[in-house]
């Protein structure tokens, strides 16, 4: 039994690990693109290292598209098998991958015009909405903590992370001649306090474990701090400064937990009488998914939900749909906040709305996830004073802040207090994935204070026997 790392190796983006079982299954932990790499992307993304159609099994831990994204590219040149994942997770996925491939299509029309300029002959998308729809018919959705069979040797047990709708650690029970294996890839580990989400649940005693380690040199700010931060930057910026507040952030996850926090805000009659604007189509859908899934939510939203039946809707609070919708916000003269993605800054709306409004300083732009060190978010964050947005380079004079406590990510005590379910005398191998390498080398000496051992970094491409 071996394994290979295919992405998310010494990095956080683009996970695929290949698990090659002894009796010739080839299961894929996870099936994500990588993203933020520039024009690295496009070929990285292309480029497999392994044939789509040699694989059995995709096993998915959850929708984000850094997980999930490739799964219509697999599909499209040759993978038959099926998408293993929790029912919330494939909903998610239902309208994620559509939206991808859209997105795919749309970059690769405006890439081509520049293409056909020079003379160059036009290249496809990745893959399309068409694609992406087609590769749905692979999913299968399986509850939390039921052991699903696969073949008669192996097992898939899912548990709940806490990370986003749906995430799971997949712990996988291995059948062989020298008896049960445990091997346990935990996907994003989320935090122990989130605004919606369960906290995580344990898994299965293993042998052999797979774990993020994107926090892994860093600590959180407490639940409570970030949400009166969270209001003093909204009275600052739009209230004293009269000023726009952007807020960058992933459709799926963030925007849902900033929205219930205004939402509570409005509740309690804290919120300034401003307009609040959610300006991602995709944010409308996923929270349509998120009102579906009630059995990943905390008991704390679920008893708000008793007296405010929608959490993530109130008076002042605008869902934009269309593209002109989203054009007439750039002349709205008036304070507000506008939530749009990605997280990051590289892509979709929100990189318009930072473009119009960064050379204010009456403005605030607010991060409230990790951003990779490549990103438009990144920059940012260092304090550059000027970047490039859609090849033009604007001075930054807007207020530039982050709030790290809405990151889906727990920070390296919460992980390891989260991996405190198993004995590490029992683990016999540990490996680290989807951080960058100096956050991985802080975090392997705090699971090795933890009693941990086996620690492996892995780098792209490496393969490690699994004795």
């Amino acid at each position: 039994m071996k394994i290979i790392f295919h992405g998310a190796a010494r990095e956080v983006t683009g996970s695929r690990h290949l698990l090659e079982l002894d009796n010739g299954r080839r299961i894929l932990l996870d099936c994500g693109v990588f993203q933020g790499k520039g024009l690295e992307t496009e070929e990285m993304n292309r480029k497999l290292s392994f044939e789509p159609s040699s694989v059995d099994n995709i096993i998915l831990t959850h929708a984000h598209i850094d997980h999930s994204g490739l799964i219509p590219y697999m599909h499209k040149n040759g993978f038959k098998g099926s998408v293993v994942c929790t029912n919330a997770t494939r909903d998610l996925c239902a309208i994620m991958l559509a939206d991808s491939g859209r997105i795919h299509e749309r970059d690769t029309q405006t890439f081509n015009k520049k293409r056909l300029a020079k003379g160059l002959p036009p290249v496809d998308p990745l893959y399309t909405y068409a694609d992406a729809m087609a590769s749905m018919k692979l999913f299968i959705g399986v509850p939390w903590n039921i052991k699903f069979r696969i073949d008669s040797d192996l097992r898939v047990i899912f548990t709940n992370t806490g990370h986003m709708l749906g995430s799971s650690a997949v712990t996988l029970e291995i059948a062989g001649k020298e008896g049960k294996r445990m091997i346990t890839y935990t996907g994003d580990i989320g935090r122990p306090h989130s605004a919606i989400l369960r906290r995580p649940d344990p898994f299965p005693q293993t042998e052999i474990l797979i774990t993020e380690s994107t926090y892994g040199d860093r600590l959180h700010e407490s639940p409570t701090d970030s949400k009166n931060e969270l209001l003093d930057i909204v009275y600052n910026t739009c209230v004293q400064n009269k000023g726009k507040i952007i807020i960058p952030a992933f459709s799926v996850g963030r925007t849902q937990e900033v929205v219930y926090t205004l939402n509570n805000f409005y509740n309690e009659g804290r919120l300034p009488r401003i307009k609040i604007f959610v300006d991602s189509p995709l944010s409308l859908n996923a929270t349509s998914v998120f009102r579906l899934h009630h059995e990943c939510f905390n008991e704390d939203i679920l008893e708000v939900m008793e007296s405010d039946p929608d959490p993530f809707g109130f008076n002042s609070l605008y869902y934009i749909n269309t593209t002109e919708e989203s054009k007439r916000l750039n002349s709205l003269n008036e304070p507000c906040i506008i939530i749009s993605s990605s997280g990051m800054m590289e892509a979709g709306r929100v990189k318009h709305h930072i473009a119009n409004n960064i050379g204010s300083p009456q403005n605030t732009i607010l991060a409230v996830g990790y951003c990779s060190p490549s990103t438009l978010g990144a920059k940012l964050l260092r304090g550059e004073e000027e970047v490039s947005i859609h090849g033009v380079l604007h001075k930054v004079r807007a207020s530039i802040k982050k709030i790290d406590s809405f990151s889906g990510h727990g920070d390296y005590t919460e992980m390891i207090d989260y991996l405190k379910c198993q004995d590490p005398e029992k683990v016999s191998r540990v490996f680290l994935v989807h951080g960058e390498y100096e956050s991985q080398v802080a975090y392997r000496k705090h699971l090795q204070k933890a009693g941990f051992r086996g620690i492996e970094i892995p780098e792209a491409g490496h393969t490690y026997k699994l004795k």
